[in-house]
């Protein structure tokens, strides 16, 4: 049973994951073929969101396949091809986006968060361990508090018993 199921995940992780382009988009210039796939990988489904629209079985995923190998057969570059998307539905549209002015703050927002997040830890741990160095007991506290405890035991008296009313 167990190396049943492990040439099962061995097979499962050979075999290529399955597209979602369906065999009436494939151009017959596998060069042009290939180029479009490698644009479509970088184009983002806007239904799906998370997939590229070369694994995305949503109709506008399709149309936007469908899109770029028209282009490619117009004789666009890549380049052409992306600006027209771009240019059609937003720059959303990269899986990738460009580093640009208008994102910067997209682009410095998660590592400067990190930053702040790091320097905050690092200063309440500081913090911490100052106040458990300054709260811990010196030897004079701890004998007085023995003394104390002790003092306390030999007043204590365990042979008298509290006297319970009469009903």
């Amino acid at each position: 049973m167990n190396r049943f199921l492990m040439i099962l995940i061995l097979i499962v992780s050979i075999v290529p994951q399955a597209m979602a382009v369906q065999p009436d988009e494939v151009l017959d210039d596998p060069v042009l073929e290939e180029r479009a796939r490698d644009i479509s990988a970088g184009l983002r489904c806007l239904v799906c969101q998370n997939q590229s629209i070369d694994d995305s079985d949503a109709d506008l995923a399709r149309d936007l396949r469908i899109v770029v190998r028209e282009r490619l057969l117009e004789g666009d570059s890549n380049t052409e091809v992306v600006d027209y998307v771009v240019a059609r539905y937003g720059e959303f549209v990269l899986l990738k986006p460009t580093f640009s002015g208008h994102n910067l703050v997209l682009w410095i927002a998660a590592p400067l968060v990190f930053v702040i997040g790091l320097v905050i830890l690092i200063a309440v741990s500081m913090r911490r361990r100052k106040v458990s160095n300054s709260a811990s007991m010196t030897p004079e506290v701890a004998q007085l508090l023995a003394e104390l405890a002790e003092s306390e035991t030999d007043n204590a008296n365990p042979d008298q018993t509290r006297r319970k009313p009469k009903d």
